[in-house]
């Protein structure tokens, strides 16, 4: 009973938070850093007050200029006060906002901005929201992601309809199967646009949501699609490991590198565990044993976790400075576990294929693999 009215106090008290939203403030170019988000969307729009709503429907695509400020410390999103002057140099504020009338001018416009970079590649960054969010703080989201870790090529956001509620669980988790295919087509979409590269990115439940995509892809058989993975990073995933494991087999060959950030220390998902009736989450999981024969790399940041510890590895300044974008993951999943050392610090296990990394600030790698 205890601990049942500590989930539901946690809940009231996250339900009565204020929630930011995005404000169009053209003043804030050149102040700065602009960084462009594409985004398929299969929530509604309320066309007299110009944002995107928890209803469900037919996706749709847009084009935001979001300007990052100068003044603000790594994984920090800082939101414009109400009835008060924005301040560009402190908060995040979108510069220009375009919604497409059809899905060949989103095509269109995306393939000018995928310009080729790494090795000559046309590159492109999905980014999937999880559980509890609204339009606003997933796209500012992918845009500190982007901002911060120096993420490759042009940010994509994939927004489904989550009613923004602490309250909101279930209707969450009805939206995301519902916006299964939404997303499947927003990837198709990006690689139609002439990808030839996708990473996805997804947190919290829209990890289970990309896993459904995935799935769906692998089964229509689209391997033009498939090829284009350049990888998946899921963080803290709320989605329960027997299903995660029976999308994976389904899928096949994951694309590579599959990276998994997890923490022992992550308090909303433990929340989660308790709502299922469950011990773990995947995003908890300390038993790499029980995905063998997946080739999957955890990541346990539980060190660098604060408060909740459920987005560590998006707000943790120290956690961002350590992987220093993308591209160091990469190169670290280049070597074998040998030669990891000094990139990233701490203790390794693989067991059949998936390996498990505690990350510490103070730990140096230790090879003790099975």
């Amino acid at each position: 009973m205890g601990r049942r009215l500590a989930v539901m106090m946690v809940l009231l008290v996250a339900a009565c938070a204020p929630r930011g939203e995005y404000m169009i403030w053209p003043e804030a170019a050149g102040v700065g850093t602009l960084r462009t988000v594409f985004v398929g969307t299969s929530r509604g729009y309320d066309t007299e007050t110009g944002h995107y709503t928890r209803e469900r429907t037919h996706e749709s695509f847009a084009r935001f200029d979001i300007s990052i400020p100068p003044d603000r410390e790594l994984g920090n999103i800082t939101w414009p006060r109400k009835n008060s002057k924005p301040d560009p140099q402190r908060q995040f504020l979108t510069v220009k906002a375009d919604r497409y009338e059809t899905a060949a001018a989103f095509r269109t416009d995306l393939s000018t901005a995928m310009r080729p970079s790494r090795k000559g590649a046309r590159e492109a960054v999905i980014f999937v929201h999880g559980f509890n969010n609204t339009f606003s703080e997933g796209m500012y989201r992918i845009a500190q992601l982007s901002n911060d870790l120096s993420l490759p090529g042009v940010a994509v956001h994939y927004s489904w309809p989550s009613r923004a509620s602490a309250l909101g669980y279930v209707y969450d988790r009805d939206s995301a199967l519902f916006a299964r295919d939404g997303l499947e087509r927003l990837v198709t979409e990006v690689a139609a646009a002439g990808a030839d590269r996708i990473l996805i990115v997804a947190h919290s439940m829209g990890s289970s949501l990309t896993m459904e995509a995935l799935r769906q892809i692998a089964i229509r058989g689209r391997t033009n699609v498939m090829n284009k993975m350049a990888g998946v990073i899921l963080i803290s995933p709320d989605l329960d490991i027997d299903v995660f494991r029976a999308q994976a087999e389904e899928i096949g060959k994951l694309p590579q590198p599959f990276i998994i950030f997890t923490s022992a220390r992550d308090r909303a998902l433990a929340l989660s565990a308790v709502v299922s009736g469950e011990t773990n989450r995947l995003g908890n999981l300390r038993d790499v044993g029980a995905l063998a024969g997946l080739d999957v790399t955890l990541l346990e940041v539980g060190a660098y976790s604060t408060g909740a510890g459920h987005f560590t590895a998006a707000t943790s300044p120290a956690l961002l400075q350590l992987l220093g974008g993308v591209a160091q993951i990469d190169a670290a999943f280049d070597f074998d576990r040998v030669s990891r050392v000094g990139l990233l610090p701490g203790a390794v296990l693989t067991v059949q294929g998936a390996t498990r990394i505690i990350l510490s600030p103070v730990t140096a790698i230790v090879d003790a693999a099975q």
